[in-house]
C-alpha cells in the first residue's frame, strides 16, 4: 500500500496535469494535506470541490474565448450561476478569482464583475524579439510597415548607436499585431550601411532580428532596456489604433553585437491595456530592508 506522502504526491501530479492555476493547485495542497489522513468519502469530497471550482472556470473562460461573453461585456450575477452550475458561492468565487488572476476578466467592486481583453506577458530576462515572444505564447505574429527611410540621427539616436548628432541612418516604422490586433508601434534606426541592407527585405514577414544574425551574419550578443510608462502621442495612437493620451509601455532598447557595436536601437510603443511585463529579480548582497 502506498503511503501517505505517495498518494499525496500522486493526487498532486494529478492536478497539475488539469490546471495550471496556482491558486487552485495551492488550494488542492491544503484538501489533499487535510483529508487524505482522513475518510476516503471526506477525499472524494475535496476532489468534487475541485472539479466542480475547474468546471465552472473552464466553461467561463470557453465562453468568453469563443466570443459568447465579449470584450467589456458583464458577467451573470453570482446567484445565476450558483443555480447555473449547482454549486457553492464559495465555489463560483474561487472560478472568477481565477479568471481574474489569468486577465480574462476585471472584478469592479460594486459593479460587477467584467471580460477584459486577455494581457500578453513579456519576460524581461532575455534578448528576444517580438516575432520569437508570440510564437512562444502561442500566437500569429505579423507586421505592417507604415514607413523606412533615410534620416539624420538626432541627440538621442546618435547617443545609442554610438554616432555623432547629424550622422544618416535607417529609420524603420512599424506596427506589430497578434492575431490580428495592434499590439506595438516600433521604431527601429539602424547604422546606415546595415539598414540599407535590411530594408530591401520584407520587413512585413521577415523579422529584423532574424535577418540581422542568419542573412547579415551580425550576431545580437546583449541588449540595454529602458521602461517606461507614457501617454500616446497623437502618432502612436493613430498607428495603434487607440485614443490620445492613452497609457503606453515605451521600451527603448538598444541591442549590441560583437566588440560591444550598437547595431539596433528601438523604441518600442506597446498598449498598456494589452501587454505587461514580468521578471525576476536577485536579492542584492548585503542590502538592508
Amino acid at each position: 500500500m502506498r503511503s501517505k506522502p505517495e498518494r499525496i504526491a500522486n493526487l498532486l501530479k494529478w492536478a497539475d496535469s488539469l490546471t495550471e492555476a496556482p491558486l487552485l493547485t495551492d488550494w488542492l495542497v491544503i484538501e489533499a494535506i487535510e483529508r487524505l489522513g482522513k475518510s476516503r468519502a471526506k477525499t472524494l469530497v475535496a476532489i468534487n470541490a475541485f472539479g466542480n471550482i475547474r468546471g465552472s472556470r473552464e466553461c467561463l473562460g470557453s465562453e468568453i474565448a469563443a466570443g459568447t461573453l465579449p470584450v467589456g461585456s458583464q458577467l451573470p450575477t453570482e446567484d445565476s450561476l450558483i443555480a447555473r452550475f449547482e454549486v457553492s458561492r464559495t465555489t463560483i468565487r474561487t472560478a472568477i478569482q481565477n479568471l481574474a488572476n489569468r486577465g480574462l476578466v476585471e472584478i469592479r467592486l460594486g459593479k460587477g464583475t467584467f471580460v477584459t481583453q486577455p494581457k500578453i506577458t513579456q519576460e524581461l530576462t532575455e534578448r528576444s524579439g517580438f516575432v520569437e515572444d508570440m510564437r512562444a505564447m502561442g500566437r500569429h505574429p505579423t507586421s505592417r510597415v507604415v514607413d523606412k527611410r533615410v534620416v539624420a540621427a538626432n541627440e538621442t539616436v546618435a547617443h545609442h548607436l554610438g554616432l555623432t548628432t547629424g550622422t544618416l541612418v535607417v529609420r524603420i516604422q512599424r506596427v506589430r499585431l497578434a492575431d490580428g490586433t495592434a499590439m506595438s508601434f516600433d521604431e527601429t534606426y539602424l547604422p546606415q550601411d546595415i539598414g540599407e541592407r535590411i530594408i530591401t527585405n520584407d520587413l512585413e514577414t521577415e523579422p529584423i532580428f532574424t535577418l540581422l544574425e542568419q542573412r547579415y551574419n551580425i550576431p545580437l550578443i546583449e541588449a540595454d532596456y529602458r521602461l517606461e510608462a507614457v501617454a500616446a502621442d497623437p502618432a502612436v495612437a493613430q498607428a495603434l489604433g487607440i485614443e490620445k493620451g492613452s497609457p503606453i509601455f515605451l521600451v527603448e532598447r538598444t541591442s549590441y553585437t560583437v566588440g560591444d557595436r550598437p547595431v539596433d536601437y528601438e523604441k518600442l510603443h506597446y498598449r498598456g491595456d494589452l501587454v505587461r511585463f514580468e521578471t525576476r529579480l536577485l536579492r542584492k548582497t548585503g542590502g538592508t530592508k
